[in-house]
């Protein structure tokens, strides 16, 4: 068999695998949003107690951040799925025991994004709260997130990025995730065609869109800030000069 009947062969296949491949991509884009949205739950709690001068809200945070960042999230995940059953905790689903490894791995990396984004304030904005009499959920609600908010999207974004392509190991509970087709791909076509192919597409492809849209709500969160063009701004064409009029106002 020749090389242009081996890759019509592959294509074949691959369109026979077309629906079991969507599936096992909603299956990966599902456990992304849904951990992701339980890891900055976490990050943000986890990130408030670790910047924060009390050392009994501080000192835990440290430990669970410190713990979940140094162990492996292939043994969290083996931990959340066999070992709290022996505690009398069972889960209901593997999807569920995703999300919350997941959810506990990343969020723990993104708790220091946010201590980071929280203390990189200018200290001007705290001593203003303060100076208001402004109690500790209304600074940290009106004055401090706003801006930190902007500051710490870049990093939760490479994490989202991160979470996605972690998800992968979902597979290894029972989970039918795009990487999982992705393998049952491979047995009736190609390596190269199965994961260089269609899974790097796949996965470049979600990836691009989750950054792009991290981009937009950071543009999003400057503007508000006073600190760059909206959207619209963005978007909108530049106006046309009448004819003789240079840039600048030289004609």
């Amino acid at each position: 068999m020749d090389w242009l009947d081996q890759q019509q062969q592959n294509f074949e296949s691959l369109q026979n695998f077309g629906p079991r491949l969507w599936d096992g991509f909603l299956l990966t884009v599902q456990l992304t949003l849904v951990g992701a949205a339980l890891a900055f739950v976490i990050a943000v709690i986890l990130g408030l107690m670790g910047g924060s001068p009390k050392w009994w809200l501080r000192t835990p945070a440290r430990i669970i951040i410190e713990f979940f960042r140094g162990t492996s999230l292939l043994v969290q995940l083996f931990w959340v799925y066999y070992v709290l059953p022996l505690f009398g905790l069972t889960l209901e689903s593997a999807f569920t025991v995703g999300v919350i490894a997941l959810g506990l791995n990343y969020g723990a990396y993104g708790a220091e994004a946010v201590r980071a984004s929280l203390t990189s304030v200018a200290s001007g904005q705290w001593e203003a709260t303060v100076a208001l009499s402004m109690s500790w959920q209304h600074k940290i609600r009106r004055v401090i997130f706003p801006q930190a908010w902007a500051l710490m999207i870049p990093s939760l974004a490479n994490l989202l990025v991160h979470l996605m392509k972690g998800s992968a190991i979902v597979y290894i509970v029972g989970l039918n995730d795009f990487n999982f087709e992705l393998d049952q791909l491979r047995r009736v076509t190609d390596a190269w065609f199965a994961y260089a192919f269609v899974g790097l597409i796949g996965y470049f492809t979600f990836a691009l869109v989750l950054t792009q849209i991290m981009r937009l709500l950071e543009v999003r969160a400057r503007h508000r800030l006073g600190q760059g063009l909206s959207m619209r701004e963005i978007l909108s064409p530049a106006p046309k000069l009448p004819t003789g009029i240079q840039p600048g106002g030289a004609s």
